[in-house]
């Protein structure tokens, strides 16, 4: 997990985001998981594929998406998952990520906070907001 002496900046917590997110579209979960205080990866997997997949699989049944109960044998859909916009506290403590899908916006993001530990400041997270 990395971990901050003293608060680190945005974009120190934007970078480890982004090294997040893009170890979770490689299908490297355990190596995301200990990258930030981590909530249940399964649950931010579930919010990710009802967000994206499913629901675009709602609007075209050709699509050739996984069936619902695969999605988790499966990871390949990762790979069509990107980051949109950090949206930041006034605080500086919270931050959301807007997620894209095959380059359109979805419904769900993905919410981080920074927060001060024993050890240090820490990136914890993330929540799924919908």
């Amino acid at each position: 997990m990395r971990i901050w002496t003293e608060r680190p900046a945005k974009t120190d917590v934007e970078a480890v985001v982004r090294h997040y997110f893009s170890l979770l579209r490689a299908g490297r979960i355990p190596e995301a998981e200990q990258l930030i205080d981590h909530y249940p990866v399964r649950h931010v997997l579930k919010s990710l594929w009802t967000g994206s997949v499913e629901a675009s699989a709602d609007e075209d049944e050709a699509s050739g998406s996984p069936a619902a109960d695969k999605w988790e044998q499966d990871l390949s859909w990762l790979c069509e998952l990107d980051l949109a916009d950090f949206h930041w506290d006034p605080t500086g403590s919270h931050l959301y990520v807007e997620i894209t899908y095959r380059a359109q916006m979805v419904e769900v993001a993905l919410g981080l906070r920074v927060k001060p530990t024993d050890t240090g400041w820490v990136v914890s997270g993330p929540a799924t907001y919908w």
